[in-house]
Order: structure tokens, then C-alpha cells, then sequence
């Protein structure tokens, strides 16, 4: 099975002050077990950087360096598959937010989903 990785599971699994860090890694180490494949798509990755980089949300936040050092990692680790937003995803995207009336706080959630 193919599990799209999103910024929160991503935040949660590298920052260890996050209150769902253990259940994060906990869980990547069930789907590795079962084999699974994870996705990954670079806006992800974009926003992973501006919040793990946020002193405000964190006592200790990671540097850019370090932050673009995990993205490296998890964008090339032998289990992850890099996933765009082509034409038949972007076209699912303009559909479902006409569908479900969808607002600005809902566009990169429904374009991930979308891709």
C-alpha cells in the first residue's frame, strides 16, 4: 500500500518535543514492517521547513540547515516515491474545490490530496 506523507506526520516524526512524536514513529515503523511505500511531494517538504524552523512554535527549533538536511533524507530514502501535481492531479484539484466549495485554508491539503 502507497501512504502519502504530510507535513504534520513529517513534523511530528522529527521533532521530539511534538506530542505525537513516539505514535509518529511508531507508526513508520509498522508500515516499513508491513512493506508499504510512502509519497512524498515537494510542497510538503516547503512547509515542513516553515514550521519546524518557527521559534515560535517550538522551544527548540531546528535550523535551516538541519531542517533541509531531514527534507534530503526523507526526499531521497529508498522507501519514499516523490509525487508531482500534473495535469490530471491539478485538474482534480479545480474540481474538488468547486464540488466542496472549498476555501483558501483548504487549497494545499486538496491539491495533495489531489496529487
Amino acid at each position: 500500500m502507497i501512504h502519502g506523507l504530510d507535513t504534520g506526520f513529517l513534523v511530528a516524526f522529527e521533532v521530539q518535543e511534538h506530542p505525537d512524536h513516539l505514535a509518529a514513529r511508531t507508526r513508520l515503523g509498522e508500515l516499513v514492517v508491513a512493506g508499504d511505500t510512502l509519497a512524498l511531494a515537494p510542497q510538503v517538504l516547503a512547509e515542513f521547513l516553515h514550521i519546524v524552523t518557527d521559534a515560535k512554535r517550538f522551544q527548540v527549533p531546528l535550523t535551516m540547515p538541519q531542517a533541509i538536511g531531514v527534507i534530503d533524507q526523507w526526499w531521497t530514502a529508498r522507501d519514499v516515491t516523490p509525487v508531482y501535481a500534473g495535469d490530471p492531479a491539478t485538474r482534480q484539484f479545480l474540481i474538488w474545490l468547486c464540488q466542496h466549495f472549498l476555501g483558501r485554508k483548504r487549497l494545499l491539503d486538496t491539491l495533495l490530496a489531489a496529487t
